[in-house]
């Protein structure tokens, strides 16, 4: 388990990102994989969320997923809504005694709080979605609640810069949207580039003048603490699992 130095020095607000470590899976999916949507088996996923949520102090039935599609849809979570499926990439919440989880496996989990409001929030953070300004969507929907807000968040373990190659195609999908991503990009050799998908989502953060600290590991490289989807397909698996990252209000 991990945890924001930042995040930690706010007594009004849980959160966690979890490892791999500490539950139930076996194979490939050893061993806290809470992927609901891998091949595991339902029992070993139901006893590794039941874990968390008792880590987060919630009932197993109060732990609030995602179905994640890389967009840039954001949910509020409500008591009419928190018991059913929820189809996004961001969720943010005013509810206490819920946790709400994100789920990823290279990608860029992120955890919100703002101290002003008492809201939390998470973010699934892929390439897709970043692109796509899911991280403006959910400040906007926080501000939406309450503009006078004082926002903290965390980006947790993704894959790192040096571990994340991408094709041209790719490239060009980031400077078609403006020149000044080139940045992000290092060149790795003639047909290949590498790409910083943490520090994009940084400065995506930093434009709306978030305070930001990181969990900076990386998930291809981490073998023993992270899932990790490239590695996976590296290595030829047919599946692979999914670490959990959770926030809530105490």
């Amino acid at each position: 388990m991990f945890y924001s130095r930042k995040l930690k020095k706010h007594k009004g607000m849980r959160h966690c990102f979890f490892s791999r470590r500490n539950g139930f899976s076996r194979g490939i999916y050893k061993s806290l994989n809470c992927g609901k949507g891998s091949r595991d088996t339902r029992k070993d996923v139901r006893k590794n969320l039941n874990y968390v949520a008792k880590k987060m102090n919630v009932k197993f039935s109060n732990l609030v997923l995602m179905h994640q599609t890389h967009s840039a849809r954001v949910i509020e979570i409500k008591k009419n809504n928190y018991k059913k499926k929820i189809i996004a990439d961001a969720i943010i919440t005013k509810m206490r005694k819920i946790a709400l989880g994100v789920l990823t496996a290279d990608c860029v989990p992120i955890l919100l709080y703002d101290v002003n409001n008492e809201i939390v929030a998470c973010i699934h953070a892929g390439w897709k979605g970043a692109l796509s300004d899911i991280i403006k969507k959910t400040v906007s929907k926080i501000k939406k609640i309450n503009s006078e807000n004082k926002i903290y968040a965390s980006i947790g373990p993704c894959i790192g810069a040096k571990s994340y190659e991408v094709d041209k195609s790719f490239y060009i999908k980031f400077i078609n949207k403006t020149h000044k991503n080139k940045k992000y990009f290092t060149k790795k050799n003639k047909f290949k580039k590498l790409f910083n998908l943490r520090k994009f989502v940084e400065d995506k953060l930093l434009a709306h003048k978030i305070n930001i600290d990181h969990v900076n590991y990386d998930t291809f490289k981490e073998k023993t603490h992270f899932f990790s989807y490239r590695r996976s397909c590296k290595l030829k698996h047919n599946d692979y699992g999914r670490c959990i990252s959770a926030v809530s209000l105490s």
